[in-house]
């Protein structure tokens, strides 16, 4: 691929985690509302990945039959990514925000590009790069200022909540590191719907089989189940999958801490809950993480062909020539 288009690719690849994670922004506020409308964590999970999967096979079955199709050797490997990675993420966060703050939960969740880069350094031997440490810290600083952790009393919460919040980042991490492996033989849509379908098996074996369906929900509560299910769910997944599959895990990771920034821009305009200079200065680190890390990625590309372009002009051009 020549520079134009990597760099095309890389766009697109950071602009389709940002949308995923300012869709992420909107769906935590939905879910604690239907948490105090009643709704529990184990139905809202079961309906958003029931419906999510289903409505999936419909698009994909009308418009692109084939990327339903997978190889018979690549089942466990969805049946791990489903149940661990989609599975796990979706109850573990759905469940830490209906025990504790949602800016807590998400707070937590987004230990997950350490969990990423931890996994590179000890299984990959991959050693992350000075400007990946920098965006590191600095997207979980501007992440901790955002949410106006420092007003939250962490370890007073409850407990269960908190462990709920560590597990929902290190099963977010294993999201997005095995979902590039099954990036590498399929289409993304093709890995998202088998993690939603066997995802869904599970949460319908889990939880009595499509009970969250049977209760009588205002016009309202489906609105918001809808959402989460469909641009809380189907497509910010999507669009992060499709993401990693340009950017990579580790700053798909650290780009997808917008979504704290998100949640605090549409609390501001919406419900007038005006952010401090403190969470103001949080949401320019993270910005600026996200920056770095594109920056940095296409001095990585450009590099070696301007090194590759002055050998080659200092061999055309060398004295020893006749």
């Amino acid at each position: 691929m020549n520079n134009t288009g990597f760099q095309k690719d890389l766009k697109t690849g950071y602009l389709f985690v940002v949308i995923a994670a300012l869709l992420w922004g909107v769906s935590g506020s939905s879910a604690k509302f239907l948490f105090h409308s009643g709704v529990t964590p184990f139905q809202l999970v079961q309906l958003r990945l029931t419906l999510s999967a289903g409505i999936l096979f419909m698009v994909l079955a009308v418009f692109r039959p084939s990327l339903l199709c997978i190889s018979r050797k690549d089942i466990f490997y969805f049946v791990l990514f489903g149940t661990v990675g989609m599975a796990g993420v979706q109850f573990t966060y759905l469940f830490a925000i209906s025990r504790i703050h949602v800016a807590a939960a998400i707070l937590l969740q987004y230990l997950a590009p350490f969990f990423i880069v931890i996994y590179s350094l000890v299984f990959l031997k991959e050693k992350p790069r000075p400007a990946t440490t920098v965006a590191l810290v600095a997207a979980f600083v501007g992440c901790y200022l955002m949410v106006g952790a420092y007003d939250l009393k962490l370890f007073s919460m409850n407990l269960a909540g908190i462990v709920s919040g560590i597990l929902s980042a290190v099963t977010f991490a294993w999201y997005g590191i095995f979902g590039e492996y099954g990036m590498r033989r399929y289409n993304p849509w093709t890995v998202l719907f088998f993690a939603f379908v066997f995802a869904a098996l599970v949460w319908n074996i889990a939880h009595p089989p499509l009970e969250a369906f049977s209760h009588d929900y205002t016009w309202v509560q489906w609105g918001w189940i809808f959402y989460i299910a469909v641009f809380g769910t189907l497509v910010p997944f999507g669009l992060y999958l499709k993401g990693v599959n340009f950017v990579r895990a580790a700053r798909a990771g650290i780009t997808a801490t917008l979504e704290p920034i998100s949640a605090g821009v549409l609390s501001a305009v919406f419900l007038n809950e005006l952010l401090s200079p403190l969470q103001i200065f949080g949401g320019c680190l993270v910005i600026g993480a996200v920056i770095l890390l594109q920056l940095k990625q296409e001095f990585d590309e450009k590099a070696p062909a301007v090194i590759r372009a002055r050998a080659m002009s200092a061999t055309v051009h060398s004295p020893k020539d006749p």
